[in-house]
């Protein structure tokens, strides 16, 4: 007996409902498969199958065909391996903008730490400190000055909430970032713009 061939819906195999709304291609499953206009759609969950269920019409394509997600290219790899310099190359060869995620949990704290943190830009201030000389007459002022920015930057740090700490022990110390903090700033690569 010959198998009916299977009309498959406008995404194919991917969820129509997390392209839509999330503009992600997310693969379907058999157990969340539903027919409509005797198409087969695969959903991700049964609540995007219900989802779809309930107006179909705002999930399939009518006179334009379906756009499908940017491409997102992510690159890992341990500190100094070059991920950034590759990173640029590939952004301009696809014609896609560069994200560096350390500059970018920079940006996220700046606002309450009022300079940037981490190793290499204490390094760098300690450095700077060294080399201004500071005149004997004005040492007192100067130390005074010192007390009051600590007590700022005291201050600064007291106001950080939990998700800003974690960033900063992880731009500090290079501690993992939790779950959660991790998946409030990736998610608005795929759901805000520009990164839509």
């Amino acid at each position: 007996a010959k198998e009916k061939k299977r009309h498959m819906g406008d995404t194919n195999h991917f969820c129509p409902v997390s392209l839509k709304e999330n503009f992600v291609l997310y693969p379907g499953l058999y157990e969340h498969a539903a027919k409509y206009q005797e198409k087969i759609y695969y959903f991700s969950t049964s609540e995007c199958r219900d989802k779809f269920l309930k107006n179909p019409d705002e999930y399939v394509a009518h006179n334009e065909p379906i756009k499908a997600p940017p491409l997102r290219v992510c690159l890992l790899g341990t500190h100094g391996a070059g991920k950034t310099t590759c990173a640029r190359q590939v952004a301009d060869k696809l014609g896609i903008f560069h994200i560096q995620f350390e500059e970018y949990l920079q940006e996220l704290i700046l606002p309450k730490t009022k300079e940037k943190i981490g190793p290499h830009f204490d390094e760098e201030s300690e450095e700077d400190d060294n080399k201004m000389p500071i005149l004997s007459e004005k040492l007192e002022d100067f130390s005074q000055t010192m007390t009051e920015t600590e007590t700022v930057k005291r201050k600064q740090e007291a106001e950080l909430t939990e998700e800003e700490e974690a960033i900063k022990a992880n731009l500090m110390d290079n501690e993992a970032l939790p779950p959660e903090v991790l998946d409030n700033i990736v998610l608005d690569w795929w759901r805000k713009e520009p990164f839509r």
